[in-house]
């Protein structure tokens, strides 16, 4: 995120967190955190599927919007992580 323009990201991220019914954009560890599951032991019977990581991005509609709220708390789970200077 730090490699593109500071002006653009002022003006899409807004409507990037906005678009996902979560209202926030995902983390780093979050994303990580489903990649180590995939390569575990634990998902050895999974095969031909899509892992969707995406705040449920998809499933809103004109019909079904989605509501307002703050209950969605963002998975920090790797004390290395830093968030890009453009997300501050």
């Amino acid at each position: 995120m730090d490699n593109y323009d500071p002006d653009m990201l002022k003006g899409l991220l807004p409507r990037l967190k906005a678009a996902v019914p979560l209202h926030r954009l995902g983390t780093e560890a979050e994303v990580s955190a489903a990649i180590v599951f995939l390569l575990s032991e634990a998902a050895a019977f999974i095969s031909g599927s899509t892992l969707r990581v995406d705040g449920a991005a998809p499933n809103p509609s004109a019909v079904w919007p989605a509501s307002e709220h703050d209950r969605s708390r963002p998975y920090e789970g790797f004390h290395r992580a830093e968030l890009p200077d453009n997300l501050r």
